[in-house]
């Protein structure tokens, strides 16, 4: 009622009130919505029964929503929440995976579980390589970036040392192919990686994994968290001395050879727009390091000045 007290004529009163009678009323139809018929819940138990109860994982106290799990030919688990209708099986439930775009699982009306779940598995059969790849990614570099990746995610953040990293956006139909790379640190370091990238490219073999294409081509061997320590690298922002803000890592850094200190960019921008000296052109402000007081620009992508 809050927001009807400051409709500002009468047709604005009426068209609210009206928004909020329908909101009202669809609320009342899920919360009073009949149960399903009873054959609903002996014909589910009865899929149930036929798939394999060790396939099910969880489901709740009114059988509308269901947890079966897969495993694909590379031992990883994966899961499928199946939100059934009370027509089911004659309506398809909605389905939720974690899988990359495009992969989807899908039915058609009359399907039962075990079909849904023997579409589950070819769907995740067609995803081994692609899982392959960033699992081999995951456990012999150092991601950054995200933090627990979910095995939707196609991009990793990969450190190459102090200060400099790689992101990589995997195509998870072509996973051994060359992805989208854009490396991240000072100019003196990432240009000599992208003139490696332009000269090697032909040496991309995808017979080979994409982590090791990587190293013949960049000319580089990654660092691994595990051998690694974090101290080892200057990885905090110069500013806030944090590594995450907001959720971001530290994506700026000095060009100068002998600095290269990290920064986050709302750090280095609220730095630099409180410098006497600083200046900026369209979207570009120029000053001096914090650190080392040597030049420093920022492109402020997406912010206004």
């Amino acid at each position: 009622m809050h927001r009807l007290q400051y409709s500002s004529d009468l047709m604005s009163f009426m068209m609210e009130l009206k928004m909020i009678l329908e909101v009202a009323l669809k609320n009342k139809q899920e919360l009073y919505a009949p149960p399903p018929p009873p054959h609903y819940y002996s014909c589910l138990v009865e899929e149930i029964e036929t798939l394999g109860w060790d396939k099910l994982v969880y489901v709740d106290t009114s059988f509308s929503t269901i947890k079966l799990k897969a495993k694909d030919t590379s031992g990883r688990e994966h899961l499928i929440t199946l939100k059934l209708k009370t027509k089911y099986p004659t309506e398809s439930p909605d389905c939720y995976v974690d899988l990359p775009l495009p992969f989807s699982v899908s039915w058609t009306p009359q399907s039962s579980l075990t079909d849904i779940h023997s579409q589950f598995l070819t769907t995740l059969e067609s995803l081994k390589a692609f899982w392959d790849v960033m699992d081999e990614i995951d456990q012999k570099t150092w991601i950054l970036e995200p933090e627990k990746p979910t095995r939707s995610a196609t991009m990793r953040r990969i450190v190459i040392g102090n200060n400099v990293s790689v992101n990589v956006d995997v195509d998870p139909r072509h996973p051994t192919m060359l992805p989208e790379c854009f490396f991240l640190g000072a100019d003196h370091v990432v240009k000599p990686l992208g003139i490696k990238l332009s000269k090697n490219i032909h040496m991309w073999d995808p017979e080979n994994s994409l982590l090791q294409n990587l190293k013949n081509v960049l000319e580089i061997e990654f660092p691994v968290r595990g051998i690694l320590e974090k101290s080892d690298f200057t990885m905090d922002c110069g500013i806030c001395y944090a590594y995450r803000l907001d959720g971001a890592i530290p994506d700026q850094v000095c060009d100068n050879s002998q600095c290269g200190q990290p920064f986050h960019q709302t750090c280095l921008y609220e730095w630099l727009r409180g410098l006497m000296t600083s200046r900026q052109s369209f979207n570009i402000i120029f000053g001096e390091c914090p650190y080392c007081s040597k030049p420093i620009t920022l492109k402020m992508s997406g912010r206004k000045p």
